[in-house]
């Protein structure tokens, strides 16, 4: 393993860590429930900056800093096997649109958003604080680890993910703006198909494929870099700028 990505699951690790903490900043029924309101709440707050960190760095918060990347990812000793992905990466967005939409519904009914409260249903500033708190944190990482259990490595990610979205967006507009931003290319002249670094990743992704289609985006890529680190011959890099980088 090295050096990066020693780094990449500390930070991970650390991250799920302190989940008792922060996991009402990432929760979906906060959001709700402040919207009705009229209430920015800290969730609200998150998944904008989400959303406006994809723009440069597209989808890298969900490898290198997300909480659920922690628990996940530790899963793989038990199951490694790839996540099924394809058509069923659909299923986050058939849950996303509607609770989207409830919060637009819900924003309007109560003549929109009028107050900031970061904190609101977090007074301590500490999630998980009393029992009720404690069974929804035990009920989110319980699922987690389940999908990984039965359906793959970060199946949670691929399936169930309601923060994806907003960075599947953030990086679907960076990559057609083709604006200086963290991603992914490769030479595939230099790509001697030893898929280790498919065999490696963590979301599952044909890497083999898209080096030799000569196209590294996909809605899928969490910008980890394990690719990066685990090609031997150095085809893939992390580059900012559009073009071809020098291999």
């Amino acid at each position: 393993m090295t050096r990066r990505q020693k780094i990449r699951k500390a930070i991970i690790l650390i991250s799920f860590l302190l989940f008792p903490i922060t996991i009402n900043y990432f929760s979906p029924y906060i959001i709700i429930d402040g919207a009705a309101q009229g209430i920015i709440t800290g969730s609200f707050i998150t998944f904008g900056l989400l959303f406006i960190v994809s723009l440069f760095f597209g989808r890298a918060f969900c490898g290198w800093v997300c909480p659920g990347a922690g628990i996940q990812e530790f899963c793989f000793t038990v199951n490694d096997k790839k996540a099924r992905g394809g058509r069923l990466n659909w299923i986050k967005y058939f849950i996303w649109v509607p609770w989207i939409s409830l919060i637009i519904v819900i924003a309007m009914l109560a003549g929109g958003f009028h107050t900031v409260n970061p904190l609101h249903l977090t007074e301590t500033g500490i999630s998980v604080s009393e029992p009720t708190a404690y069974m929804m944190y035990f009920t989110i990482v319980g699922l987690f680890v389940i999908l990984s259990f039965t359906a793959g490595k970060r199946a949670f990610c691929h399936y169930v993910c309601w923060m994806a979205p907003f960075m599947v967006i953030g990086t679907k507009i960076k990559n057609y703006f083709k604006w200086p931003s963290l991603h992914l290319e490769a030479i595939s002249d230099k790509c001697k198909q030893c898929k280790i670094c498919e065999k490696n990743c963590p979301m599952s992704l044909e890497v083999s494929r898209m080096v030799q289609s000569g196209s590294m985006e996909n809605a899928e890529c969490i910008l980890c870099g394990v690719c990066v680190d685990n090609c031997s011959q150095g085809v893939i890099k992390y580059v900012r700028k559009y073009g071809k980088p020098d291999l």
